[in-house]
């Protein structure tokens, strides 16, 4: 699979390496005053810093429940996930949508988590039992 590339805001450069970094375990890239990139297990994301930060709407229902559109995250294996999992519950971080299996016995079954970077960014985290049926329906 080819990396993306995902540009987004965030209030500052200080608690967006905390998270992405220190947190998260991503490792950064070139940065200026502005801007950072960070490898976001094997992806490149760009924070840019602005004062224009969207808020957050929850117009999106999957298995009924409200997730914020937009958001982006990262599908890793099953140990991946439960290793951010517990960074993140070790962390004390609030989850959004608290880590719970969709789909469990169908095709497509996954783990997920949402979770909010200290910019109030959503990002969701998944993992599928069978990662063949990652496009499945």
């Amino acid at each position: 699979m080819n990396a993306f590339h995902f540009a987004f805001k965030v209030k500052d450069l200080s608690s967006t390496r905390k998270f992405y970094v220190d947190l998260l375990g991503c490792k950064e890239g070139r940065s200026s005053d502005t801007w950072i990139d960070f490898d976001f297990f094997g992806h490149q994301l760009s924070a840019h810093v602005s004062t224009n930060l969207p808020a957050l709407d929850y117009c999106g229902y999957v298995d009924d429940i409200r997730v914020p559109i937009p958001h982006f995250g990262c599908l890793l294996s099953i140990k991946d996930f439960e290793r951010i999992q517990q960074k993140l519950e070790a962390a004390d971080v609030t989850f959004l949508i608290k880590p719970q299996t969709r789909y469990k016995g169908q095709v497509g079954e996954q783990r997920t988590m949402f979770v909010l970077d200290l910019s109030d960014n959503p990002l969701e985290f998944k993992a599928f039992s069978n990662e063949k049926e990652v496009f499945s329906g």
